[in-house]
C-alpha cells in the first residue's frame, strides 16, 4: 500500500536538536521536511495545514513556548512535542498531540511517533464524496454530544469543523461539540446535499452564500477548500 507524503515541520531553539530530527526524517520514506527553524516567531501567521501536516515543536522556548504556540496554529496541523523535561509530557498530551519524545531522541522512538501520526494522517484522507449511496429515510441524525444523543435536523447544519480529537458542528442556532470524528459524522449525512471540501471541513451546499477562489463562504465564516477535494467539491456545485 502507498501512504501519501507526509509534510514535516520542526520548530525548535537548538540547532543540533533540529539536526537531530532532520536526519531522522531522511531516513523515512514517507516523511518530508519542508520547514525548520529555531525562531518559533517566523511561523507566526504563515504555518497552515496546506503546507505542514505535521509538526514537531519543542515545548520550552524562548519568547514563545511550544505549548503556547500550539493554540495559535491550524488545528489540523498533528503535532509531536518534543522536550528535554519529562515534567512536560502531561501537559503536552492535553493539546491532542500525537507523542511526545523525550530528548535526546532515538531513531527508534522518533519512527514509533510518525507512524501514529501517519495513522491519523491518512485516516482523515478520505475521498471529497461522502459516502452513501442512497438518500436517508428521515430529515435528521442523532449526534453524541457527552452522555447525551442530540437529534440533529440536517437542514440545520451549516457545515462540521475538525478541531484535533473532536468535531464541531456549526448549526443554524449555535454550536454542538462532540467526540464523534468528521469522517463517522459524514457517513450518516445525505450525499447530494453535504460534501467533504477538506480534511476537516463537511459542508451544507444549501449554506453557502458565496465561493472566492479557495474559500467557501457561509456567513461568517470563510471555510478552505482543500486541494485533494477541489474538482469533486465544483462538480458537485456545478451539477
Amino acid at each position: 500500500m502507498a501512504f501519501p507524503i507526509i509534510r514535516c515541520g520542526i520548530i525548535d531553539d537548538k540547532p543540533l536538536a533540529i539536526e537531530v530530527l532532520r536526519a531522522h526524517i531522511t531516513h523515512v520514506p514517507f516523511l518530508t521536511l519542508v520547514q525548520a527553524t529555531t525562531n518559533p516567531l517566523e511561523v507566526l501567521p504563515p504555518i497552515s495545514e496546506e503546507t505542514i501536516d505535521l509538526l514537531f515543536l519543542d515545548i520550552q522556548m524562548p519568547q514563545l513556548s511550544g505549548l503556547q504556540l500550539a493554540r495559535l496554529i491550524d488545528p489540523t496541523i498533528r503535532l509531536i512535542f518534543t522536550t528535554a523535561y519529562a515534567d512536560y509530557a502531561l501537559e503536552g498530551f492535553e493539546y491532542s498531540a500525537v507523542d511526545y519524545l523525550l530528548k535526546p531522541i532515538s531513531f527508534e522512538r522518533f519512527y514509533k511517533a510518525v507512524l501514529k501520526a501517519r495513522a491519523l494522517i491518512t485516516s482523515l484522507a478520505t475521498p471529497a464524496a461522502l459516502p452513501l449511496a442512497t438518500e436517508p429515510s428521515r430529515p435528521y441524525f442523532f449526534v453524541r454530544a457527552e452522555t447525551r444523543l442530540v437529534k440533529v435536523d440536517f437542514g440545520s447544519v451549516r457545515y462540521i469543523e475538525a478541531m484535533q480529537n473532536y468535531s464541531v458542528l456549526h448549526l443554524t442556532e449555535g454550536r454542538l461539540m462532540t467526540l464523534q470524528p468528521i469522517h463517522q459524522l459524514a457517513q450518516q449525512l445525505p450525499a447530494t446535499q453535504f460534501v467533504r471540501v477538506h480534511k476537516s471541513y463537511v459542508v451544507n451546499l444549501d449554506q453557502i452564500d458565496s465561493v472566492e477562489r479557495s474559500r467557501i463562504c457561509i456567513g461568517q465564516a470563510m471555510i478552505p477548500i482543500g486541494d485533494t477535494y477541489r474538482d469533486e467539491f465544483y462538480r458537485r456545485l456545478t451539477n
